[in-house]
């Protein structure tokens, strides 16, 4: 199962979390400081010493595109940006919530979605469950990582018998 890490920090925090963990992909997403854009290029760089993690940017395609990021995480409200984004050469990972916004995505071209939340996650809305992923993914084509609430090995371990791709966490990787 393909682990995904979430970061909410940047600086040395996200070189040991990059390095303790050592996630197949790793999200770039910093809301409060005034140095995104370089600390991103740091981020971009620090995934590429690591030669099987893949740094994605959050939100901003161009961005990503400047950086040379394996590719963007667009928010749920950017659907309409995925063209761009493929236009652009990048991986595309859009966060869903339901299984209408899943077929959305698909079709508009996204590789990849986050599917939130499995488990309780602080302010997130009630917990969607292992069942509910479960019926989601049949007869996806596009590559889904279980999302929210995520936070111990018994937690991977219940996603781990569904048909999930892997799975994406902030907490998991503190």
């Amino acid at each position: 199962m393909k682990k995904y890490l979430i970061t909410q920090k940047s600086g040395d925090e996200v070189y040991t979390q990059l390095s303790t963990h050592i996630p197949e992909f790793a999200l770039y997403r910093d809301k409060t400081t005034n140095f995104y854009n370089q600390n991103a290029q740091n981020f971009i760089q620090a995934c590429n010493r690591f030669e099987v993690v893949k740094g994605v940017i959050h939100r901003d395609i161009k961005l990503a595109k400047e950086l040379k990021a394996y590719g963007v995480h667009l928010t749920s409200t950017q659907f309409l940006d995925i063209p761009q984004a493929k236009d652009f050469g990048l991986k595309v990972f859009v966060s869903t919530h339901s299984l209408e916004e899943l077929e959305m995505v698909e079709n508009l071209g996204a590789d990849f979605a986050t599917y939130s939340p499995i488990f309780a996650t602080p302010n997130k809305g009630k917990p969607k469950g292992i069942e509910n992923l479960k019926k989601v993914l049949k007869g996806r084509k596009i590559k889904v990582f279980a999302l929210g609430g995520i936070v111990s090995e018994k937690d991977v371990e219940q996603i781990s018998k569904t048909d999930v791709f892997g799975f994406a966490s902030i907490r998991y990787f503190e």
